[in-house]
């Protein structure tokens, strides 16, 4: 009998799945991307319940058997969860939420090394915690070897992400809707926050700080933040894309930072500060901020498109000194004219034993670059330059208890108000010094600079 095309097919589709019968059963478990076994111990949701006492549960075991806790797609309802040492909390990516339903925080975890938070959905519901436990969804304390990475954190009504004392990373997630910052540091001991997506924050999008003043060392690079409120109030505390407090050695770098109340990149008391090649877009104050007790701040290479200053180095009075401020493009500037005295409109700002050097700054209202404010200037050398369409390019302070100060080689063009003035208060005053053939006096040198 000659077969037909039909028994022909079904001939060879029965083979097939045969074969592949037989293939699954000598691979050994399925494993996912990173490696962990797949569907082993895997939760399924029960819609409308409340998950928290069997999660718990699967993650005590899990740490007792050391294997991870992977987690299904669809929706978990739960409460408080404790992390121990080593464990991993691995979701299906994008797919997996722990929907908080009340209580402390989401997901806590205390002297905990090498712990795993993965591909998981984090979602507050815009539920209060705990009001004496309300520091964050994820909170750490005293973690080694951390790894937050590909969470989704939204809707909290506090801090999304807490570490006090903790190294390792945070990468990769996306946190929204905060009431507080998007990710907190204290005390870190090794950190790395890096290719984050933080937006629409009440108080700061990244938070570097320390308990007293001293090393860190914190990375924070290649993230995206925007919408960054200061509903806590205060004089710049809150507002800022990044915020550095007493932390020193930290580096900024490579972020994009828009739409900030106060500051894209806030260095407070931080010593040997580096800002390096930001982008800073609309924001409220001044875009990249060296201030009060801080001894060496590098702020190079950044772009910053409207601000009410591009860049300050200051606090000379309270300790702040030492600064390199090179490389910068400052542009689209503007004076905040309901402020009744900080109206400011300043491309650079600077005080104290710092070089500004290579800079163009465009299309400032108050001036291109000040120097010193009242007797607290000190060794500073302005060269190489360029500034365009300002009211003044250059203002020194005229205080005779003020230090030295060297302007030499700029290129000023279209300074309605002047190219280079002396000033008290920010004020302009005197003759345009760039035209002068006499010299202002011994602690200021200008000179060979081109200006039109």
């Amino acid at each position: 009998m000659i077969p037909s095309r039909r028994s022909l097919l079904t001939g060879a589709l029965g083979a097939a799945a045969a074969t592949a019968s037989v293939v699954a059963a000598n691979a050994g478990p399925r494993k996912d991307a990173a490696g962990y076994t797949a569907g082993a111990h895997a939760l399924l949701p029960e819609t409308g319940s409340d998950d928290t006492a069997r999660l718990q549960s699967e993650i005590d075991r899990a740490a007792s058997e050391g294997r991870p806790v992977l987690l299904p797609a669809g929706t978990l309802r739960t409460g408080p969860l404790t992390l121990h040492p080593g464990t991993a909390l691995i979701g299906a990516h994008g797919l997996t939420t722990l929907e908080f339903i009340g209580g402390a925080a989401l997901i806590t975890a205390t002297s905990a090394e090498n712990l795993r938070i993965e591909n998981l959905v984090l979602d507050g519901a815009s539920r209060a915690l705990d009001a004496d436990d309300d520091d964050a969804l994820i909170r750490l304390t005293d973690c080694a070897n951390v790894k937050i990475a590909n969470v989704t954190v939204r809707r909290a009504l506090a801090n999304g992400i807490s570490l006090t004392r903790c190294s390792g990373r945070v990468e990769d997630c996306t946190i929204s809707n905060v009431l507080l910052a998007a990710i907190r540091s204290l005390d870190a001991t090794g950190l790395e926050i890096a290719h984050n997506a933080i937006t629409t924050c009440r108080n700061n999008g990244i938070q570097v700080w320390r308990s007293e003043p001293g090393e860190d060392g914190t990375l924070v690079s290649a993230n995206r933040i925007a919408h960054i409120e200061s509903k806590g109030g205060g004089t710049g505390q809150n507002g800022n894309g990044v915020n550095v407090f007493r932390a020193g050695n930290v580096i900024v770098s490579g972020n994009r930072i828009t739409d900030c109340a106060y500051s894209a990149v806030r260095g407070n008391a931080a010593s040997n500060i580096q800002i390096l090649a930001n982008n800073a877009q609309r924001i409220g104050e001044v875009a990249l901020y060296a201030e009060f007790g801080f001894e060496g701040a590098i702020i190079a290479n950044n772009l910053v498109d409207g601000a009410a200053t591009g860049i300050s180095v200051t606090n000379f009075n309270d300790g702040g000194r030492l600064a390199v401020v090179e490389g910068n493009l400052i542009r689209n500037l503007h004076r905040r004219e309901h402020e009744p005295v900080d109206k400011r409109g300043e491309g650079i700002s600077v005080e104290a034993d710092t070089l500004v050097s290579g800079n163009v700054i465009e299309n400032a209202p108050t001036c291109g670059i000040m120097v010193g404010w009242g007797r607290y200037m000190r060794n500073v050398l302005v060269t190489q330059n360029l500034i365009r369409d300002t009211a003044t390019g250059i203002l020194i302070s005229s205080d005779d208890k003020a230090g030295a100060c060297l302007v030499s080689a700029n290129m000023i063009t279209g300074a309605k108000g002047g190219a280079i003035r002396a000033m008290t208060n920010g004020q302009a005053q005197g003759p345009d010094l760039a035209t002068e053939t006499t010299q202002p006096g011994a602690r200021i040198s200008i000179s060979a600079n081109l200006v039109s």
